[in-house]
């Protein structure tokens, strides 16, 4: 079928745009009237396989959730909420996806059935959850958790680009101030400290001779990351195991590994409280929560606790041998199995890692901003020192 942009007008001569697959423009104004809309004009539109790879950006996903959560609670049915919101949403990849939600559910697929063919939009979870949602009839909970689990997420994911605002910036700006140092700067002063007649001292030496490094191999300096970052993709594709090992490694370099960690940890046990609440197994939360993490140490972990559930264990003597969570979770996990209240012990849980990310963050943040000035500083004070070493050398031995 080739999707269409349409522009119509309702019963009341309201006037609707939106996007709609249809074999051709008799089937668009067929499927229009069904809806209780006459069509004015309707143009094609690029079709897009997939709709799109483009990942949907959280923002959307939040409004699109919170919006559909606030219509069905309303009681307004949900092919209504979705053709609403399809008219509504202006990210062009988001509209096609929901125009096609509208035509798989009138088709006869469940709401999560048609979320599970544009994985752009709708991860695992998300389509776990809303199955759940509709076997159990909470699918409004269900919409309500999704809103504030996403929210969460892109307040996390925030923070943590916050964190490394300031190094990257202030990371470019000694790179600039070096390369007009060694490039520019540097190479003017040459002929006048060789010129002086005299010993250059060590760290002039070194000064010019890194000078002239820039200088003859400035194309292979700016070439040199690309090139290591090449190198790391293929040496993950010769051996895969390579990514468990850099896991590890992220897990535990100072001071960036702990937070990492925590924000993990974080997340897992938001989204693990959030699908067992939702009536989803624990199996099926550990399950879905493995590609959540994106991190090969923690997901082998929750492999191994699924083989010793599966085994006859329980979840805390599951998650306490594996070594790698802390006993904050292994003790919360406890307290929620024995008062049944396993979602809010995970809650909890989050809640302290998420408020120890930020603290976290903050400390990170007030080392990093006079460490880069330290570096800076000392930059500019031995181009400083080498260069003007030399001449208070001549002053001073000139005789007055």
């Amino acid at each position: 079928m080739a999707m269409y942009s349409y522009r119509a007008i309702n019963q009341l001569g309201k006037s609707a745009k939106g996007m709609q697959d249809a074999a051709n423009l008799i089937d668009l104004e067929l499927h229009l009237k069904r809806s209780g809309l006459d069509l004015i004009s309707a143009r094609l539109v690029e079709s897009r396989s997939s709709f799109g790879l483009k990942k949907i950006k959280r923002p959307d996903l939040i409004t699109f959730f919170f919006n559909l959560e606030q219509l069905t609670r309303a009681g307004v049915p949900l092919l209504e909420c979705l053709a609403d919101l399809r008219d509504s949403m202006e990210e062009p990849v988001f509209r096609e996806i929901i125009a096609n939600l509208v035509k798989s559910i009138e088709s006869g697929k469940k709401l999560s059935q048609a979320m599970a063919q544009h994985p752009n939009a709708f991860d695992k979870i998300i389509v776990s959850l809303t199955n759940a949602g509709e076997e159990s009839g909470r699918l409004v909970d269900v919409f309500k958790h999704l809103t504030e689990s996403i929210k969460w997420q892109d307040e996390l994911a925030a923070q943590t680009k916050s964190m490394l605002i300031y190094p990257i910036f202030v990371g470019s700006v000694v790179l600039g101030i070096t390369f007009f140092l060694m490039i520019y700067l540097v190479p003017q002063l040459v002929g006048f400290i060789k010129g002086m007649g005299m010993e250059i001292p060590f760290q002039t030496r070194l000064l010019l001779a890194t000078s002239g490094i820039f200088v003859n191999y400035w194309y292979i300096i700016l070439a040199l990351p690309p090139f290591l970052f090449g190198v790391y993709k293929g040496a993950l594709l010769l051996n895969p195991n390579l990514q468990y090992h850099l896991d590890k490694l992220k897990l535990h370099i100072w001071p960036t590994g702990p937070i990492l960690r925590k924000i993990i940890l974080a997340r897992f046990a938001n989204t693990f409280a959030m699908m067992y609440s939702s009536g989803i197994t624990i199996l099926d939360c550990l399950a879905n929560s493995r590609d959540l993490v994106n991190n090969q140490v923690i997901s082998r972990s929750l492999e191994q606790v699924v083989r010793e559930i599966e085994a006859g264990k329980n979840l805390t003597q599951s998650f306490a041998h594996t070594g790698i969570f802390p006993a904050l979770v292994v003790r919360m996990l406890k307290v929620g199995e024995a008062t049944g209240q396993l979602d809010l012990a995970l809650l909890n849980v989050s809640y302290f890692y998420d408020r120890d990310v930020k603290d976290s963050i903050k400390k990170v943040q007030a080392m990093i901003e006079p460490t880069m000035t330290l570096i800076l500083g000392l930059l500019l004070g031995w181009v400083m020192l080498s260069v003007l070493g030399p001449i208070y050398d001549i002053i001073g031995k000139v005789k007055i």
